[in-house]
Parts: structure tokens; C-alpha cells; sequence
């Protein structure tokens, strides 16, 4: 057992550079089950290196098969010219790729924050407001006052279906139902009102 985790933890270390020539012959030779071996063989390894340098693991995974295709799309094009080097290649490939992440990641553009004189420009104006909220009221107004209950404790408290259920002594599927039927009908009758 222990040299099964040893077999995964170093998967390049423990092949030859006979088998490693091999390996990348066959993938050259685009036999699928070749391009397999090296992802079992390698990825793990690739995805520890790139989780150590982004600390993300999503981003590690994305990463891992970024440098997968790469090293499959390179030897399927004869791009390895020490084939009983394979190991290094991957992992010299790998840390390539994610070099190259991590720099234009830098590179990015920074986002500032707006200006008080932008923010100012963008507020709205109070009678738009104050229209609006009476639109609401009025729309608000053909629902029952459970429906009115559920829209309320759903948008202005941010509460969840099976909160919003413990509350009214409801279950969560009704709150659901009911939620999206008062949504509906408070949507239509807004623009019936807006109309007008």
C-alpha cells in the first residue's frame, strides 16, 4: 500500500526514462488510452503545484487541465524533443501555465471606485422614487396578506423559503409556490399601473 501512494504522489519520479519515451510515442501516435495514462499519471501532481501557487482549489483544477491539454496538444505535435524527459516536460509545462496565469492575472485592470460627482449623478431623483413606490403599494395591494407577508419577509428581511415557513407555519414548497405566484402578479399588475 505504501508504494501505491508513493506511485501517486511522485508519478514521475517512478517511471523509467524508457517509459516515459513510450508513453510520449503513443501519445504522439493519438492513442487515447495513452493521453489517459498521462492524467493519472500527472494530474494530481500538476494540481497539488498549481493549488500551491493560486491557493484556489476551483482555480487550481481550471488550471490542471489547462496544463493537461496542453502537454497532450504538444505531444500529440512532436513539440517533446527528449521524450524520456516527459516528466520534466509536464511539469515544466505546468509551471508555465500557471506563471502565465498569475501574470495576467496581475496585469489586469484595477477597478476604482466611482467619484462622489459620478455617484451623485447616478442617484435617483426623489418624485421617480416616490412614484415608484407608490406603484408598488398599489400593485402590492391585490395580494392577500399572507402572499404580502411572504413577498416582504423574502425581500426585505432576505429570509429563505424554510425560514419564511417556520414563521407562518407553512411548508417550504407553498412558501415557493406562493412566492413566485405574488411575484407574478405583483410584476403584471405594476405594468398595468405603469400604464397608466
Amino acid at each position: 500500500m505504501g508504494c501505491v501512494r508513493l506511485r501517486r504522489s511522485m508519478p514521475g519520479a517512478l517511471l523509467t526514462p524508457q517509459a516515459q519515451s513510450i508513453l510520449a510515442e503513443r501519445i504522439r501516435s493519438h492513442q487515447p488510452a495513452a493521453e489517459e495514462e498521462l492524467v493519472r499519471l500527472f494530474a494530481d501532481r500538476v494540481s497539488v503545484l498549481a493549488l500551491a501557487r493560486t491557493r484556489d482549489r476551483e482555480l487550481a483544477r481550471d488550471l490542471t487541465q489547462d496544463v493537461m491539454l496542453a502537454v497532450v496538444l504538444a505531444l500529440r505535435n512532436g513539440h517533446l524533443r527528449e521524450a524520456e524527459r516527459l516528466a520534466a516536460f509536464v511539469y515544466g509545462t505546468a509551471r508555465n501555465v500557471i506563471n502565465n496565469y498569475l501574470r495576467t492575472r496581475s496585469r489586469a485592470p484595477r477597478i476604482d471606485p466611482l467619484d462622489v460627482e459620478v455617484e451623485a449623478a447616478t442617484t435617483p431623483d426623489p418624485v421617480e422614487e416616490s412614484e415608484r413606490a407608490d406603484l408598488v403599494r398599489r400593485a402590492l395591494a391585490i395580494l392577500d396578506a399572507t402572499d404580502r407577508q411572504i413577498l416582504r419577509l423574502t425581500l426585505t428581511e432576505g429570509l429563505k423559503p424554510g425560514e419564511i415557513a417556520a414563521r407562518l407555519g407553512l411548508t417550504s414548497e407553498v412558501i415557493r409556490t406562493r412566492k413566485s405566484r405574488a411575484l407574478k402578479k405583483t410584476v403584471e399588475r405594476m405594468k398595468r399601473l405603469s400604464r397608466r
